[in-house]
């Protein structure tokens, strides 16, 4: 009898997939060893036996000592026996290797090496359960497009006067970022918008009488803001790599934010101080005559500097920057330069200028919060302060930067520089700090959560349904091991709502064998037989299935669209339980119950 038989196939096929979930689920129960990570700062600067050898004998030195150290890609990672031995750990191989070198905090899992040869590897854990900081961070975007709509306006006017047209004002809108240019007669207004039309096609042109407006198009517009936050991303990456934390999450939230996760950290006050810090370098030589026509006067050790106006050299230009001491044995960083243009004129203005005095300016925009009609606005100013005014001896390509106040202060000068300087204003909204022994006692209420919610519908499902109850609780349990699987395999970060996730998938997978149960009941009362009432129970049940998961799922998109991290995480992990517990509760039940009950003559089902 071929009535409810599943080919061989797809028994197969099935039987592939629990495997493969197995294998992918199972890095999860290895657990993980406290370890420090060390990889080059920069490109050239390589990881390889050498730095092996000097971290060992660092290590030795300290009495400390690793469990293993093992070269990774591009990194070595030492494991060690506890935090308390990986915090000493981390600090004395800073130490022995300087900042060329980025030494990061880890938990390095004990994955076997045969599953990691296959990709398999464990969840990563959240703030939430692991402990660490969360930053939000408010990016202001508009400021850095209207410095770009400033610099076309420079552009226009230029084009304008190359090609002979004359224009009686040209002007940048506060409000919306648009150039208004006004004229005298149509024809120079005809001429303008020709001329324009052709060079500067990223803006909308549209001519009114004896004026002509440009807007950025929305395609550009859009491209620019992506633009800030990405590069605004990738600033905030070096400088979390810069703070030792090798598994921190930076993501874009929004038009305007970004979102900063760091395990492990515990001193809110210095990441704020690192990542939140939009500050550069200015370079400019002295005004010795102290005119002040050209210059601006700045205080400077009890008295006033006049420093000329045109910047010789940005901060943007330094490649490499690390923290030390002078030779009078006060903090101070050593800088080089790297090579082109910008470089090659700083270069040539210090030769043309030996003997006279070179002042070093530390610009940083600070962020203030006001209330305005009840809400709160952040507001930007800029301070100014001249760090260092030096004599110029020679033509400078590599030098040092002295007259800083600690040596916290030059490590933190050092990180910046190095990191690079953020291309828009910043400002933390809100942080949140999770402590570890909290993450720790949050995954053990995670995991009771998600056992007791399991072991009760196992329960009930044994009891009131028999047999096929507890075929039931089996698929229940290969859904949590596939919902795992899947996760690990897209290298996603286990929270707590991911964890009520599990929960309510749970649910759901239970509640869809209650239908097919049911039917599966109603059938036999109506005096069907076995078979035909299973065939029945699955079919006819199927549609409303479909039905609840894809109503579920819709709402889980859209929560994942429009939602923060924290409910970015409950939604995925919920699309997967959905999508899982459909094959295990329709498909792997029918599997079985096929096994059990199908191709023969049966008079009786244990279902309750």
């Amino acid at each position: 009898m071929a009535l409810n038989r599943y080919p061989l196939w797809k028994n197969a096929l099935i039987i592939l997939v629990v495997a493969i979930a197995l294998v992918y689920a199972i890095p999860n129960l290895f657990g993980s060893d406290p370890a420090v990570q060390v990889s080059g700062s920069r490109e050239t600067v390589l990881v390889n036996k050498g730095t092996d050898a000097l971290v060992k004998q660092a290590l030795g030195s300290a009495g400390l000592s690793a469990v293993s150290c093992e070269p990774q890609q591009r990194s070595l990672l030492c494991r060690f026996a506890s935090t308390d031995i990986q915090q000493k750990a981390k600090q004395v191989i800073q130490k022995a290797l300087g900042s060329d070198y980025w030494v990061a905090l880890n938990m390095a899992p004990r994955t076997p090496a045969w599953l990691k040869a296959i990709g398999a590897v464990p969840m990563k854990y959240g703030l939430d359960l692991r402990g660490g900081i969360h930053l939000l961070i408010q990016v202001d975007v508009d400021s850095v497009l209207a410095q770009q709509v400033a610099g076309d306006l420079n552009h226009v006017a230029e084009s304008l006067r190359t090609a002979h047209v004359r224009y009686a004002s040209i002007q940048r809108h506060p409000n919306d970022n648009s150039l208004v240019l006004t004229f005298r007669s149509e024809e120079a207004v005809t001429d303008a918008l020709h001329l324009l039309g052709r060079d500067m096609h990223e803006f909308v042109w549209t001519p009114k009488g004896l004026t002509l407006s440009g807007v950025l198009s929305p395609v550009i517009l859009q491209q620019s803001r992506q633009d800030v936050l990405d590069q605004i991303a990738t600033t905030l990456r070096n400088r979390v790599n810069e703070l030792g934390v090798s598994e921190a999450v930076v993501t874009q939230q929004g038009a305007t934010r970004m979102s900063v996760d760091l395990p492990g950290v515990q001193d809110t006050a210095a990441a704020k101080n690192i990542l939140g810090k939009v500050a550069t370098l200015e370079f400019h030589l002295v005004d010795m005559e102290s005119t002040g026509i050209d210059s601006t006067r700045y205080p400077y050790n009890g008295r006033s500097v006049f420093l000329k106006n045109p910047i010789i050299l940005h901060g943007s230009s330094i490649v490499s920057a690390h923290s030390g001491a002078g030779e009078d044995g006060r903090a101070s960083v050593d800088v080089r330069l790297g090579s082109g243009g910008t470089t090659s004129l700083f270069s040539r203005t210090t030769a043309e200028n030996i003997g006279k005095l070179m002042a070093i300016l530390y610009v940083e925009m600070k962020p203030t919060t006001t209330q305005v009609n009840g809400k709160k606005v952040i507001q930007y100013e800029t301070e100014r302060r001249v760090i260092s005014v030096a004599t110029i001896q020679s033509a400078l390509s590599n030098f040092q930067i002295t007259g800083l106040a600690s040596p916290d202060e030059a490590r933190t000068l050092a990180l910046l520089l190095r990191a690079g300087a953020l291309s828009a204003p910043v400002a933390v909204i809100e942080e949140r700090e999770v402590g570890p022994s909290l993450g720790k006692q949050n995954i053990h209420r995670g995991v009771m959560s998600v056992t007791m919610g399991f072991l009760l519908v196992v329960l009930f499902m044994g009891f009131y349904y028999r047999t096929l109850g507890w075929v039931a609780d089996l698929a229940l349990g290969m859904n949590l091991i596939l919902i795992v699987a899947v996760l690990s395999l897209l290298g996603a970060t286990l929270t707590l709502p991911g964890i009520a996730g599990m929960v309510l998938t749970v649910a759901m997978a239970a509640d869809a064998n209650v239908l097919i149960f049911e039917r599966i009941r109603e059938e036999c009362r109506n005096g069907n037989g076995i078979q035909a009432s299973i065939q029945a129970g699955y079919e006819r049940a199927f549609v409303t299935i479909l039905d609840a998961n894809m109503t579920l799922l819709i709402v889980a998109v859209v929560l994942f669209s429009l939602g923060s991290s924290v409910v970015k995480s409950f939604a995925v992990t919920v699309s997967i339980g959905l999508l899982t517990s459909m094959l295990t509760a329709i498909t792997g039940t029918r599997a079985v119950v096929n096994k059990m009950y199908g191709g023969r003559s049966v008079k009786h089902i244990s279902i309750g």
